[in-house]
């Protein structure tokens, strides 16, 4: 007689189990060896090209005058400039002017009319014939002195590429600098950049007093030598800090360049180059005006325009910050805090 089976003996049998061959199991671990072999060649490649990326992008830094490993992080670092931080900037030095000149005339080292007579010496060579009649005021000697230290920072340092603390090797690198702009604004503007990585970082004692003497000699003597500063800060530094800034950052302009002008007391105002810091009467009554002075320079933007074959491209120089000047009606007044300031409207270049 048969019996059913019982439901323990079914639990009871042993389940079947997969058995591979020996050969189907080297096999599979031969395939396994040789995907892994070929992902680790791909991930060397993978951080062989990031090297030689990190590679490319510091020589480029190094091209533009940076430090290597600074390529891609310019924003970030400060190493780029554009025209709002250059007003920034200059509204900084403007400021630091101002209160040396007003100091200054707080405690000046001899009389009043004996600084305002060295200060019109200095400005002898630039200024026209027909200059104003000052009367030496504490308001026209101070704005006198802004004019003088203007155009010492202008052609002193700005539109001299001040790298080295010697003179002549200075200009010697504006030479060739003008010459290499010339030919091609792109290598110049490397150029220029790689130049003043190597820069110094601020003048020495004799190339100030180098600079001084050929723009101020006259207003230095008075001083008895004493370097023109305020708040404990050197004037010649802070403007060649500026004057760093502007030659030795990656500009977001391209291949442009910055240069300083500072109207000659005398000329005739121009709406475009010049911005009043107080209203002019005369300009008010529709009649010509001229510069009294200069309290704050300049700046354009020089590039070339459009290339022309068979002619030298033309150089475009843009406005970007117009001169500070007080004019000539208003400096001889005497009635300089008289009227709030009103400033020109502004023109585009």
């Amino acid at each position: 007689m048969a019996y059913p089976q019982s439901i323990n003996s079914f639990q009871m049998q042993t389940p079947a189990q997969d058995v591979v061959s020996g050969e189907t199991y080297r096999y599979a671990l031969t395939n396994f060896r040789i995907a892994h072999e070929k992902v680790e060649e791909q991930r060397a490649q993978l951080e062989e090209q990031e090297r030689q990326v990190a590679q490319l992008r510091a020589r480029i830094a190094l091209l533009e005058g940076g430090t290597p490993g600074a390529a891609g992080a310019a924003a970030r670092t400060g190493n780029s400039v554009d025209d709002f931080s250059i007003k920034n900037e200059a509204s900084k030095l403007e400021k630091m002017i101002n209160r040396w000149a007003s100091d200054m005339v707080r405690n000046p080292p001899v009389s009043l009319v004996e600084l305002c007579n060295a200060i019109l010496q200095d400005l002898a060579p630039t200024a026209t014939d027909n200059l104003p009649q000052y009367d030496a005021s504490s308001m026209q000697v101070q704005s006198l002195l802004r004019h003088v230290m203007s155009e010492t920072i202008s052609e002193g340092i700005i539109n001299c590429l001040v790298v080295t603390n010697s003179p002549e090797a200075n200009d010697q690198l504006t030479r060739i600098h003008e010459h290499i702009f010339a030919r091609d604004p792109t290598v110049a503007s490397v150029w220029r950049r790689q130049t003043f990585s190597a820069a110094v970082d601020s003048c020495s004692p004799e190339m100030t007093a180098s600079v001084l003497v050929d723009n101020m000699s006259s207003v230095l003597k008075i001083m008895d030598g004493a370097l023109p500063s305020t708040g404990g800060k050197s004037l010649i530094d802070a403007a060649y800090s500026f004057s760093r800034m502007i030659h030795g950052s990656s500009s977001t302009s391209g291949d442009a360049f910055y240069r300083a002008f500072v109207p000659e007391v005398g000329s005739q105002l121009s709406p475009r180059q010049n911005e009043l810091v107080k209203r002019c009467l005369r300009s008010e009554n529709g009649n010509i005006d001229r510069v009294g002075a200069t309290v704050f320079p300049g700046l354009v933007k020089v590039s070339n325009g459009p290339a022309i074959p068979g002619q030298q491209p033309e150089l475009i120089q843009t406005v970007v910050r117009r001169a500070q000047v007080i004019c000539e009606c208003a400096l001889t007044s005497g009635s300089f805090n008289a009227a709030p300031p009103t400033l020109m409207s502004p023109t585009i270049a």
